[in-house]
């Protein structure tokens, strides 16, 4: 269950339909896939249109797959036509079933693997927006999606890699294909993601992690995978924004004992209480609640964040804080004030 304090704090935005957009940046892959500059653009605006069009979608959306599934297609027939599946899926929700009904969810998990990067990534966005539909979602997975997303995910282009983290996260949604995405190994890429990552990549990666780590067996495996310390420095660099989301991820795998110790031996308490004391309303509302858990299943923890001098600040948010954050730094007070009471020997 996720604590109130994160369901209510807006830290994580879904990851919706590719922002990678039709006209693709510099070190896309996508980019320059046009003959010329001219007719790069006049394609990429010809594609637009067809993709809000509505009127012909059914037949557009039958052709684009059969130029997909054909065996004889060319590789630029195949590029340009997980292209119009994916632009028909971002811009019109309703097409995003149609075009599953229509069958194009298996030729489009096919390309994931692909070797030709352009289309990886094309199928990989496109599964993403097409995963935006609830009604899609049992669908792909049972297509076979899972596995090669993660392998996109682990060897992709930056965004291929992003939107294969974000289509994860869709599918995770559902409670048996967040056990199945563990159980195939996406934890540990994700985490790569999430310290190697480009600062959108690291987001994204958050978002999935978190979803995934509402299960005891996804919080191991990211414990196992080296979670804690970039966690630890997104939450002491403000730089990426990230400080909300690391923090409640942090918090979220501290709820096993693999996690806390990982934390603590990462020296996550004096990153705790520098959010307390520095932090935002929300950012010390997420510290004071790891620390109480991280308390209240380690005694030996108090003392240690008694000495990083978390009590004068707890004191100040007990005053001044929501009444949500009152009620932690009040509860954490109580157990620090017990430890610093407590006979020695």
């Amino acid at each position: 269950m996720r604590p109130s304090f994160i369901d209510s704090s807006g830290a994580f935005s879904e990851c919706n339909s590719d922002r990678s957009g039709e006209f693709s940046s510099p070190g896309s892959p996508i980019t320059g896939a046009g003959s010329d500059s001219v007719g790069g653009s006049a394609a990429a605006i010809h594609r637009l249109l067809i993709s809000c069009a509505a009127d012909n979608s059914d037949e557009v959306i039958s052709s684009l797959i059969a130029d997909l599934d054909s065996p004889s297609a060319s590789i630029d027939q195949q590029r340009r036509a997980a292209m119009e599946l994916r632009l028909l899926a971002k811009h019109n929700p309703d097409n995003r079933l149609k075009i599953a009904r229509a069958g194009a969810v298996r030729p489009l998990v096919s390309l994931l693997s692909h070797p030709d990067p352009i289309l990886q990534e094309n199928g990989v966005t496109a599964i993403l927006n097409l995963s935006l539909c609830d009604e899609n979602k049992d669908l792909i997975a049972a297509s076979g999606a899972i596995k090669p997303l993660i392998h996109a995910l682990k060897v992709g282009t930056p965004a291929a890699r992003e939107n294969a983290a974000c289509a994860l996260l869709r599918l995770s949604l559902i409670e048996e294909h967040k056990v199945t995405i563990g159980r195939y190994g996406a934890i540990a890429h994700l985490v790569d993601l999430l310290q190697n990552g480009t600062p959108r990549g690291k987001k994204d990666a958050s978002t999935a992690l978190y979803s995934l780590c509402s299960t005891k067996e996804n919080k191991i495996r990211a414990v196992k995978a080296g979670i804690i310390r970039p966690l630890l420095d997104l939450m002491s660099d403000s730089e990426y924004g990230m400080v909300d989301k690391a923090a409640s991820v942090l918090y979220a795998v501290v709820g096993v004992s693999e996690g806390l110790a990982a934390a603590v031996q990462e020296d996550g308490i004096p990153v705790l209480v520098e959010l307390i004391e520095i932090g935002t309303p929300r950012q010390k509302e997420i510290a004071a609640s790891t620390l109480l858990l991280i308390c209240e299943q380690n005694v030996q923890c108090r003392s240690m964040v008694v000495r990083e001098g978390a009590i004068p600040p707890l004191i100040a948010m007990s005053q001044s804080g929501s009444s949500r954050a009152k009620q932690k730094a009040e509860a954490l007070i109580d157990l620090l004030r017990q430890q610093r009471s407590a006979p020695s020997g």
